[in-house]
């Protein structure tokens, strides 16, 4: 015998009802969460434009869930299809086996955590996640992402700002997780330790087309204002610019361990000096970085976009 799996589309809408819904097109859930629950490995939950008020977890579920970017390719479903945490607890937690799951086209924010991940919680997970906006979380640790242990997940065009992390990392927290970043944007986060874009700790992650800028750590003490690393950390950074974050762009903690970082292609403000080793990392300062003002066209107004005059333009 031949077992055949089939899928199926679970819709959701705010005029939805999950009481008589059926999750058809035309009789739809009202919450993301029971979509979830309705949903078998392999399914996916499709949700129309709207703002959901809600904290969702996968339980461990292999789906898609996405707004109707994922059926039309059209970008403003990215900020009409909103997750709202409301400030009662995390807005999306992925726990347990989650390891072809995705999550796409969506806004999280107002998520508050009391532990990791205001925004998202990755735990034994490695998702992807794709044309996100985290935006307006927070948490301990971890405001807008929190990788926990045997996480790697993959994110993908993901704009990543305005999270606060009360200790650490204010963008994403790395612990024993080396997620791949590719178009990623991390922006105006900001931790009131170490790490206002990113923490890693025991991790390796990989960013590509990475821009990290304005993010800040702050408080006594404070470090890391880009990205803050100990423990035997290894991140790579090609066709990345880390730009305007304070108090340093780059800071390795003080600690007996063993820790590398590899930059290609990259523009690092004060270059090669703009990292902070502490003696315990080796530098592979690879061909191609510079060290000039990457001239966004206007951060003030959070865009990052390029001047065609832009030293970073066709360097890469």
């Amino acid at each position: 015998l031949i077992k055949v799996f089939v899928s199926n589309t679970w819709h959701v809408a705010s005029t939805g009802s999950d009481e008589t819904g059926d999750g058809s097109e035309a009789n739809p859930f009202a919450t993301i969460q029971h979509g979830i629950d309705a949903a078998s490995n392999g399914d996916t939950v499709l949700v129309a434009a709207g703002t959901y008020v809600e904290n969702i977890n996968y339980n461990g579920k292999n789906i898609v869930v996405g707004s109707l970017y994922l059926t039309t390719s059209d970008t403003s479903y990215i900020s009409s299809t909103i997750i709202d945490g409301n400030q009662n607890g995390r807005v999306v937690t992925m726990y347990g086996n989650n390891t072809t799951g995705l999550l796409i086209g969506f806004t999280i924010s107002n998520g508050s955590a009391d532990n990791y991940g205001g925004g998202i919680l990755c735990n034994n997970s490695s998702p992807s996640l794709v044309n996100l906006t985290i935006s307006g979380n927070s948490a301990p640790n971890g405001g807008g992402i929190y990788c926990g242990s045997d996480s790697s997940p993959t994110l993908t065009h993901v704009t990543i700002t305005d999270n606060l992390a009360g200790f650490d990392s204010g963008g994403i927290h790395c612990d024993y997780s080396s997620p791949i970043l590719t178009d990623v944007t991390i922006i105006g986060n900001m931790a009131n330790f170490r790490g206002g874009g990113i923490v890693c700790f025991f991790s390796s992650p990989i960013f590509t087309d990475v821009t990290i800028t304005g993010n800040s750590a702050t408080g006594t003490n404070a470090s890391g204002g880009g990205i803050f690393c100990w423990y035997n950390s290894n991140p790579v950074f090609l066709n990345c610019i880390l730009w305007n974050n304070f108090p340093q762009q780059i800071y390795f903690g003080e600690y007996f361990d063993i820790n590398s970082i590899t930059i290609a292609y990259s523009d690092i403000q004060g270059g090669e000096g703009g990292i902070v080793t502490n003696d315990n990392v080796t530098v592979y300062w690879e061909e191609g970085n510079i060290f000039a003002d990457p001239l966004f066209c206007n951060a003030d107004s959070s865009d990052f976009t390029l001047y065609d005059n832009s030293p970073c333009v066709g360097t890469g």
